[in-house]
């Protein structure tokens, strides 16, 4: 994962609001002067950062390789949460699984294992994806 600097307020893109999927709808009635993409993804932050991911671990999820996430640390880590984890010195993007009083890191692709998280590990949840951010 590539860390970018998070918060730069200072480059705003136009905003179009109202497109509809559906039947296809005159845009300029609705267009705002600009949109700040970390106002909308971002509450706290401090603690947020973006990530940009590698692999396919989590494509059932629906993050891909070349995705980026936007990752917040002051939010608790839960059951079924995705996370960015760090566990024997390397990052990890994975679902927590919590089952009667085990942590376990669950990929979203078949092809690879869980992890469980014992006491020998050395373990810490760096924060929590609250946003993805695709290419189309």
């Amino acid at each position: 994962m590539d860390i970018f600097t998070p918060h730069s307020h200072k480059d705003r893109v136009p905003l179009v609001e109202g497109i509809h999927a559906g039947f296809p709808s005159p845009a300029e009635d609705f267009a705002e002067p600009t949109l700040d993409l970390n106002r909308y993804v971002i509450k706290n932050p401090a603690s947020t950062f973006y990530a940009r991911i590698k692999g396919d671990s989590m494509e059932g999820a629906d993050i891909h390789d070349g995705d980026i996430v936007v990752i917040d640390k002051s939010l608790e880590p839960s059951d079924g949460s995705i996370a960015v984890c760090f566990i024997d010195g390397e990052f990890t993007l994975k679902r927590i699984r919590i089952e009667q009083n085990r942590v376990w890191l669950q990929p979203a692709n078949p092809n690879f294992p869980a992890i469980e998280v014992t006491e020998e590990n050395h373990f810490v949840v760096w924060g929590i994806v609250t946003y993805i951010i695709k290419k189309a």
